[in-house]
């Protein structure tokens, strides 16, 4: 037995001349994970005591019960080796972020990387110290989450990078890349869209939303009530938000008609370097929108008032927005 457990196991040495206590390595799947073994005076594996590495005991999660039947029903220390790697083999299959444990360099490059960044940006890390969730804020102090999985081979691996982004989140990464480069990108990338963000804001603020219902920073698309039971859907461009954005007008044709006639007639005067307060009155050509026009839903008096150009609580110039062509849309259904 013993020739057969040191042929399989060359990294797992007895410690004493009775061999009851044995420590060392196992290896599975090129990985060797630490681990000990107490047996008792009379050597019964029903009594046999495991202290394994936080690596393996991390594997082993789950399987705990089987590990302890395996220890009943071995015949011998090498039958139960056996069946404890085949054990640890299935741990490493059903969760693939650990078939590689990362050296210790890994950690000590990982704090130094945190120190320079600042430990103020770490909102959360995993309990595998893989997955970080660092914090930014953008021009108008928006709160944004970026989300790196490093590699074990961190920083020779590029990590895979997330957020809650309109576009693609596109990183340059190099083997001498930090985590504060990284985090500076992400920064670069919130501020290409402050002006996306801005214009949708305003929409949520100023206008009454069906859908989403629970926007997040990643929807490009806002529909817009202008009516009783009619709406228009408004898809933004993250690059070009000022420009005009595609529009869906939604409801009965007989209604919606006559809006859609309106908003092509005057959509080639749309000017995107212009406020919406501007923008409206050139488009409309209408006497009516010096005052503000305000649109209810009769049968819900709780709706969110919509304030339409042409009076002070109107966006400053350089805001142009898709509420433009909610103020196109209402004043046309009050238009002549």
């Amino acid at each position: 037995m013993e020739s057969s457990l040191v042929k399989d196991n060359p990294l797992l040495l007895p410690l004493n001349k009775e061999k009851t206590i044995y420590d060392g390595f196992i290896t599975v799947q090129e990985q060797d994970l630490r681990l000990r073994i107490h047996l008792p005076p009379d050597c019964q594996l029903k009594k046999a005591r495991l202290h394994c590495s936080w690596q393996l005991k991390h594997l082993l999660r789950g399987y705990e019960h089987i590990v302890k039947q395996r220890l009943q029903q071995s015949a011998d220390l090498v039958s139960f080796m056996l069946e404890l790697k085949t054990v640890v083999e299935v741990g490493l299959k059903s969760r693939p972020d650990c078939s590689s444990i990362p050296p210790p360099q890994y950690y000590s490059q990982l704090i130094s990387e945190m120190e320079t960044l600042g430990w103020d940006k770490l909102l959360s890390i995993d309990t595998e110290f893989r997955t970080l969730r660092l914090k930014a804020q953008d021009s108008s102090g928006r709160q944004h989450i970026l989300t790196i999985k490093l590699k074990s081979k961190h920083p020779a691996e590029a990590p895979e990078c997330s957020a809650d982004l309109p576009v693609p989140l596109a990183i340059t990464w190099t083997p001498q890349s930090t985590l504060e480069q990284l985090h500076n990108q992400f920064l670069l990338v919130l501020d290409s869209l402050t002006d996306f963000w801005d214009v949708l804001d305003e929409i949520d603020c100023k206008t009454w939303i069906l859908e989403p219902e629970k926007p997040s920073r990643s929807d490009t698309m806002r529909r817009i009530t202008i009516g009783n039971n009619v709406s228009i859907k408004v898809e933004v461009d993250p690059r070009h938000p000022k420009m005009l954005p595609e529009c869906c007008l939604l409801g009965a044709e007989h209604v919606v008609t006559p809006l859609r006639n309106k908003l092509n007639a005057n959509m080639h005067m749309w000017l995107s370097a212009l406020s919406v307060g501007f923008v409206t009155p050139i488009v409309l050509k209408l006497r009516s929108l010096i005052r503000c026009v305000t649109t209810f839903a009769v049968a819900n008096p709780s709706t969110r008032p919509v304030c339409m150009s042409g009076c002070e609580r109107c966006p400053p110039a350089g805001r142009a927005s898709a509420l433009f062509l909610e103020s196109v849309l209402t004043a046309a259904s009050l238009s002549q």
